[in-house]
């Protein structure tokens, strides 16, 4: 039963710096293909970074140089560090996984089957 529970979203000011965590369970976080996306009201969901294996981590480019996304192989578990917040990064985050039928980070929304539950990122 695959699992994925984000953790660390909350209030920050603007140029400030939040980790977000997401703990994976149900399969081995050093193979398949992570992502953190994004939603903020009344706009569509986007991937915000993403890994596959132990590959490098690809960005959206609104967020390059200024978030770090990593994977700890140990702890099954997905990090996104954001610096520089911006009050446009406010959104919920969300963890998502594919566990099968791609060798690479698809970036359409459908192609992920299993989600966490988000947490709340307020830049403000």
């Amino acid at each position: 039963h695959v699992q994925l529970v984000e953790s660390g979203g909350g209030l920050v000011q603007p140029g400030g710096s939040l980790r977000l965590s997401c703990a994976a369970s149900g399969y081995s976080a050093s193979s398949f293909c992570m992502a953190w996306f994004r939603q903020a009201p009344e706009k569509e969901r986007e991937r915000v970074a993403a890994i596959f294996g132990g590959g490098p981590p690809t960005y959206a480019d609104s967020v390059k140089g200024r978030f770090s996304c990593s994977k700890d192989i140990a702890k099954n578990t997905l990090y996104l560090e954001m610096n520089s917040l911006k009050p446009e990064d406010t959104a919920m985050y969300y963890c998502a996984v594919v566990l099968s039928g791609y060798w690479y980070c698809p970036i359409n929304i459908g192609a992920y089957p299993y989600w966490g539950q988000g947490t709340q990122v307020t830049v403000s």
